[in-house]
């Protein structure tokens, strides 16, 4: 169970660790958190984030191994659970290799050595390896997947959006909630989900939409989970979302050790530092913080099946 090396992570985890905040008095769940990418030891997270009220963690895999190694962790650590799935832009580097046109292939969070081109068996053989990590009991969610054309151009988008359905099957299949990466494809993303129908559970993943989005979202029953960014100055129109967004379809989650929330943006982040997430969204919607946590963990209980 190795760690996942990239020069983002590597430079992001170089910083000093920001300060614990205030125990939150209502426990709340991170949704989304990445310890492979993370430089202390699991125990010493788990221990962190339990001592500010963090409990439990969704450790989130993005591709085969490292899925692999968060149903691994989960089973290990009864203040964990893991969610499995192909990154959309994982899904066109094993089709049609690192440097193909449309691929991105630096070294960034998981890139890692240049691949050659695998084909649809490829992600065949990718899917499967995930199909049969869902139906591990400690695998709540199928995630994270979806859609990202930031990073993959027209080239890949095909097979982003094959994956990206093909998960929906395995999340419905094995009654799991669908953990979707949704990135400058909002329209996409939705269109896909109305095509090919969305389970149960449905959440955004880092929250990343205007109110309109949010309002589509809520009549559509997803959970949003909101991270760090929420509280950053330039968040205007990410906090008018979150106001708008009902109390019982609200997540918090980190994606550590990226999306740091203020003060400490562009330092390492944690699931201890859910708890500063959690206050900024709290003053968004105008709720006290004990009433927007006992719902936020009930709606991670729920949205994972865990009650």
């Amino acid at each position: 169970m190795g760690k996942r090396s990239g020069s983002a992570v590597r430079n992001r985890n170089a910083q000093t660790p920001p300060e614990p905040p205030e125990p939150l008095r209502v426990a709340v769940g991170d949704s989304h958190t990445h310890m492979d990418m993370q430089t202390p030891a699991v125990d010493e997270i788990i221990a962190a984030a339990e001592a500010v009220g963090v409990t439990p963690l969704m450790q989130v895999g993005v591709d085969v191994s490292s899925s692999q190694w968060a149903a691994e962790v989960a089973a290990e650590h009864p203040g964990v659970w893991a969610a499995a799935a192909l990154h959309p832009n994982e899904a066109p580097r094993i089709v049609h290799g690192d440097g193909a046109p449309g691929v991105e292939a630096d070294d960034t969070d998981w890139a890692g050595k240049a691949r050659p081109a695998g084909g649809p068996a490829g992600l065949d053989a990718a899917i499967a390896e995930i199909d049969r990590l869902a139906a591990l009991p400690e695998v709540r969610a199928v995630g994270e997947t979806g859609l990202d054309y930031y990073r993959t151009g027209d080239e890949g988008r095909a097979a982003q959006q094959d994956s990206f359905r093909r998960h929906i099957a395995l999340a419905k299949r094995h009654g799991r909630a669908l953990m979707i990466h949704d990135r400058d494809a909002h329209d996409d993303v939705l269109a896909v989900l109305a095509e090919e129908g969305a389970p149960e559970a449905v959440i955004f993943h880092c929250f990343s939409g205007d109110a309109a989005m949010a309002k589509i979202c809520a009549d559509n029953g997803y959970f949003m989970s909101f991270a760090g960014n929420v509280t950053f100055a330039s968040a205007d129109q990410l906090r008018e979302a979150a106001a708008l967004a009902p109390p019982e379809l609200v997540l918090v989650e980190t994606d550590a050790p990226f999306l740091t929330p203020k003060p400490y943006r562009g330092r390492p982040n944690a699931p201890y530092l859910v708890p500063y997430t959690l206050r900024a969204l709290a003053e968004a919607k105008g709720m006290a913080e004990d009433d927007l946590a006992a719902a936020v963990a009930a709606n991670g209980r729920r949205a994972f099946g865990l009650d």
